[in-house]
C-alpha cells in the first residue's frame, strides 16, 4: 500500500474527511426570495451563546425539540472549532440537568472511552495523560481544551451525585486498547483455563503493545491477506468465548462477551482490501453500521440517555458522499430506535477551524462568508446571529427549500473538503447555525 494509499484510508477510516475524489457540487443558484428567508426567521430560535454556564433559557427551544428522545446525535461542521466543542459541552449540561441525560458519547474508540468513564466515575488515572495517549492521529482532534474541560466538570459532577453520575462512552472501532485484552483473557481463565492458550494464539498479533496511533497505523499497512486471517481468528476468539456464558443474565458473561465483541469489530474494520475502492466504501458502511450498534447497546445497557457526539455526516441521515459512504451512523440509529434517537446538525457562515494540509501538517485554516447558492449564505440571512430550528416544523416555501441539495460546508480531518451537496432537512431532524466559529485550542502541540 502506498503512503498516499494509507493516508486516504486513514482518514476515511478515522473521521468524515477528504475522500479519494471529490463529489461534484451543484451549480451555485439564485438567493431565495424574501418569503424563504421569513419562514426561517419565523421558525428560528436564538442561541444566546455557545458558551457552557449562565442562563439557560434559550435552551429550552431545544429541550422541546427533543422530546422524550433517548439519543441525541450532535454534529459538527468541522472537526476542529471551539464554537461546536463548547456548545456540545453547554447542551449536555443542560440536558443532565434538566432532560435526565447522562451519557456523552464520542466518535472516540470504545477502549478510549472505557478509560474516560473510569476517570469520570472514579477519578481513575490522571486525565490529560489519558487524552494524550488515546487521542493520537485523526483522534488527536480530541485532544483539546474544550474537551478537556468537559471531562472535568462530568468528573466534578459525579463527586456531588455519586448515585446518580454521568458516563463516557467512545462508540468508535479504528482501535482496541490492551486492557480490553485483559478482561477477555482473565474471563477464559476463570471460566475454562484449558482455553486461555488457545486464545492467546487466536489474539496474537493483536493485542497492542504500541501506543495508539502507532498501532493504527502498522495495522493499515499490513498485507491483505494478514489482515483478513487476524479477523478471523479474532471472530474464532469471539465464539470461544460465547461458548463460556452459562448463565445469560450474568453481568460477568455479557460483558466479557462485549469485549470480545469490541476486539472482533476492530479486526474486522480492517478486513477489507484497501486498494479496491468498493471495499473502502464497504468498510465505511461497515463502520457506521457497527459504530451504531455500540451506541444502541450502551443506551439498552445502561439504560441511560445519550448525547452523541460526532460529525455532521455520521449523526445525519442521508449520505453526502455515497460513493464513499453509501450509509451514516445516524440511519443505523434511526432504524435501531425509530423516534428514540435525533439528529441535529451544525452549520456555520464564516470563521476558522483546524484540519491537516495537503502537506501533512496540521493548519488554522479561515473562511470567509459563504458564497452564493450554499446552504449557509442563505441561513445566516435570518435575522438572528446564532439560532436553532426544527427543520420537521419549517413552513412554506422554506421547507420545500430544505428538501433540495446544494453546496454545504463539511470538513473531516484534512482540508480543502468540500463543500458537499447536502439537502438540510432529509439529513437531520435540527439545525444549529452559527454565524462565526473560531478554532479550537489543541492540545500538546
Amino acid at each position: 500500500m502506498t503512503r498516499h494509499r494509507t493516508t486516504i484510508v486513514l482518514t476515511l477510516l478515522m473521521a468524515f474527511g477528504t475522500a479519494a475524489v471529490a463529489p461534484a457540487t451543484a451549480a451555485p443558484t439564485p438567493s431565495p426570495d424574501t418569503s424563504i428567508i421569513d419562514a426561517l426567521d419565523h421558525a428560528a430560535h436564538p442561541l444566546r451563546t455557545v458558551e457552557p454556564g449562565g442562563d439557560t433559557g434559550d435552551l429550552r427551544a431545544i429541550d422541546r425539540m427533543i422530546g422524550g428522545v433517548r439519543v441525541v446525535g450532535l454534529g459538527e461542521a468541522t472537526h476542529s472549532s471551539h464554537d461546536f466543542f463548547a456548545l456540545k459541552a453547554r447542551v449536555f449540561r443542560y440536558l443532565v440537568e434538566e432532560k435526565g441525560f447522562r451519557t456523552f458519547a464520542l466518535e472516540a474508540p470504545w477502549s478510549t472511552g472505557l478509560r474516560l468513564d473510569e476517570y469520570v466515575l472514579h477519578g481513575k488515572g490522571d486525565l490529560r495523560d489519558i487524552m494524550r495517549e488515546e487521542f493520537q492521529r485523526d483522534y488527536s482532534w480530541w485532544n483539546n481544551t474544550d474537551y478537556l474541560k468537559l471531562l472535568e466538570w462530568m468528573r466534578a459532577y459525579n463527586v456531588q451525585h455519586p448515585d446518580d453520575p454521568v458516563r463516557f462512552m467512545g462508540d468508535d472501532i479504528a482501535w482496541t486498547g490492551p486492557e480490553v485484552y485483559d478482561d477477555v483473557t482473565d474471563y477464559v481463565a476463570a471460566t475454562d483455563p484449558g482455553s486461555s492458550a488457545r486464545l492467546a494464539e487466536l489474539y496474537r498479533g493483536l493485542r497492542p503493545d504500541v501506543p495508539t496511533g502507532t498501532y493504527i497505523e502498522r495495522y493499515l499497512n499490513k498485507p491483505y491477506p494478514e489482515r483478513k486471517e487476524m479477523a478471523r481468528r479474532a471472530g474464532e476468539a469471539l465464539r470461544l468465548v460465547k461458548r463460556q456464558v452459562t448463565d445469560t443474565d450474568s453481568e460477568a458473561d455479557a460483558w466479557a462477551v462485549r469485549q470480545a465483541t469490541g476486539i472482533d469489530r476492530t479486526a474486522r474494520q480492517y478486513a477489507f482490501d484497501f486498494d479496491d475502492p468498493a471495499q473502502v466504501a464497504q468498510s465505511m458502511r461497515y463502520r457506521d453500521q457497527e459504530m451504531a450498534a455500540n451506541v444502541v447497546w450502551w443506551q439498552r445497557h445502561t439504560g441511560t440517555k445519550v448525547l452523541l457526539s460526532a460529525h455532521d455526516a455520521h449523526v445525519g441521515y442521508v449520505s453526502s458522499d455515497p460513493a464513499h459512504y453509501p450509509k451514516m451512523q445516524g440511519a443505523f440509529l434511526r432504524e435501531r430506535l425509530g423516534s428514540g434517537y435525533l439528529s441535529a446538525g451544525l452549520t456555520f457562515d464564516q470563521g476558522s477551524f483546524n484540519a491537516t494540509g495537503p502537506d501533512g501538517a496540521v493548519h488554522r485554516w479561515t473562511l470567509g462568508p459563504a458564497g452564493p447558492g450554499t446552504n449557509e449564505q442563505t441561513l445566516d440571512r435570518v435575522h438572528l446571529r446564532d439560532y436553532v430550528v426544527d427543520l420537521r416544523s419549517v413552513g412554506s416555501p422554506a421547507r420545500e427549500w430544505l428538501t433540495r441539495a446544494r453546496p454545504t460546508r463539511i470538513v473531516g480531518t484534512d482540508y480543502p473538503d468540500g463543500p458537499y451537496d447536502i439537502a438540510l432537512a432529509p439529513t437531520h431532524d435540527v439545525l444549529i447555525h452559527l454565524h462565526r466559529v473560531t478554532a479550537a485550542r489543541l492540545r500538546d502541540r
